[in-house]
């Protein structure tokens, strides 16, 4: 169970909020602010796991509010709950958890709990460590971690995010060079296996490396292997296995 806190200067927006909060079982007493002073002054007394905070509120706004919590002995996790598609980004550079634009639904917001508890459960060096990429899925934008990531493909200046479970399979688009990822996520266990392709080592089922086709498998997805990128791709998932069963032997 998580205590939470809801600001929001629209009382039927604010409403709704909550009473999708109360169907999730792992909500427990939930705070309400009609103001960023509001809910600045009660989590001030007050600590909660999470503060779903609008970001177009009169006086202190959201994007405002947060720099704040986040100075508190015991900051929550942030939120952002909005009709602006506009401010991802904005959220992205102050580390919240999640951005669910309005209206929110149930399923969508079930997530952002999902991740505000994934949040608690992991360790700070864990935590400061994961990279955080802000993609847009249909109308709304949310967060992907590259802990989530099992696979990349290339889409010219841009790059599709596989492996986290939740994408149908379609992959989440981000407007980052494959290339640029590559370096980004070598230290991570990612390595380039193709021109299209970069790949999280540790994700590796089969590796078919010799014949005329060498591939390697992320579960049911065959990649193909450059000839080119053969041998740092059997160094990598030679050395991959070998620090899995404790180092050589």
């Amino acid at each position: 169970m998580i205590d939470v806190l809801v600001a929001d200067d629209e009382r039927p927006a604010l409403d709704e909020l909550v009473h999708l909060l109360r169907a999730d079982g792992r909500i427990g007493e939930i705070l309400t602010a009609g103001s960023g002073a509001d809910a600045l002054r009660q989590l001030s007394e007050r600590a909660v796991a999470v503060a779903f905070i609008d970001i177009h509120m009169p006086g202190l706004t959201g994007l405002e509010l947060a720099p704040a919590l986040a100075a508190l002995a015991d900051p929550p996790a942030i939120v952002f709950v909005t009709a602006d598609d506009a401010r991802a980004v904005d959220a992205f550079d102050l580390r919240a958890a999640d951005y669910l634009l309005k209206p929110v639904r149930g399923e969508r917001l079930r997530r952002a709990v999902d991740r505000v508890v994934e949040l608690a459960a992991a360790t700070p060096a864990e935590t400061e460590a994961d990279e955080v990429l802000p993609v847009t899925v249909g109308q709304s934008v949310r967060f992907v971690r590259r802990s989530d990531v099992r696979w990349v493909q290339a889409q010219g200046d841009y790059s599709r995010l596989h492996g986290d479970g939740r994408d149908d399979g379609a992959g989440h688009l981000v407007r980052i060079p494959i290339s640029e990822l590559e370096q980004r996520w070598a230290s991570a266990g990612f390595v380039r296996v193709h021109r299209s392709y970069l790949v999280l080592a540790a994700a590796v089922t089969e590796a078919r490396l010799s014949g005329a086709e060498p591939s390697v498998s992320v579960g049911p997805v065959a990649l193909p292997v450059s000839r080119r990128l053969l041998p740092a791709v059997r160094d990598a998932l030679v050395g991959d296995a070998r620090a899995r069963d404790g180092g050589p032997r």
